[in-house]
């Protein structure tokens, strides 16, 4: 199996939230949003939302596009199913209301399938809640960024391991 193609992102999780969707399904979908709350990443086929503990330390988006079906990593922290239908080509890849940090050109349009996988998310909460117990009540912003600047260095990451699956399938608009 070969790595056909990679992107690689780093994003601060606006409200806790990043997303990855095709260029034309930029529309959100409450019920997967809440769904990502226990499961992590959660998606209704055109949009997955990956949650995250924190919403003010960067994490790693990676989406990786490989030959054929993929293993799941053995060193995270948790691992799912995962589908993307995109009918443009195109990924994005959004931290939630603050809007896209960047964009994924698939090696063609279609159906992709794989599993989507996170590491250090608890390192990163704990980094986060570390730096906000730090605080003071009456900290200026200064003192308020010096403090997120002084926060130990965490690698929070999710990876998507996708492969195509099929075309994706034409609809009768009619």
């Amino acid at each position: 199996m070969q790595l056909v193609a990679e992107y690689t992102v780093k994003a601060r999780p606006d409200r806790r939230v990043l997303e990855v969707y095709d260029a034309d399904a930029y529309l959100s979908d409450e019920q997967a949003l809440i769904a990502s709350r226990s499961q992590v990443v959660a998606g209704n086929g055109y949009h997955l939302y990956l949650r995250s503990l924190q919403d003010v330390l960067d994490a790693t988006i990676n989406i990786r596009i490989w030959s054929g079906p993929a293993r799941p990593p053995g060193d995270v922290e948790g691992t799912t199913p995962v589908t993307l239908e995109s009918e443009t080509g195109t990924l994005v890849i959004a931290a939630f209301t603050a809007g896209p940090v960047g964009e994924m050109t698939l090696p063609r349009p279609g159906v992709y399938t794989g599993h989507a996988s996170w590491r250090g998310r608890q390192a990163a909460e704990v980094s986060y809640q570390t730096t906000l117990n730090s605080l003071t009540d009456d900290a200026s912003d200064e003192d308020i960024a010096a403090a997120w600047a002084r926060t130990p260095a965490t690698e929070e990451a999710y990876v998507l391991d996708l492969h195509y699956l099929r075309a994706v399938d034409d609809e009768d608009d009619d």
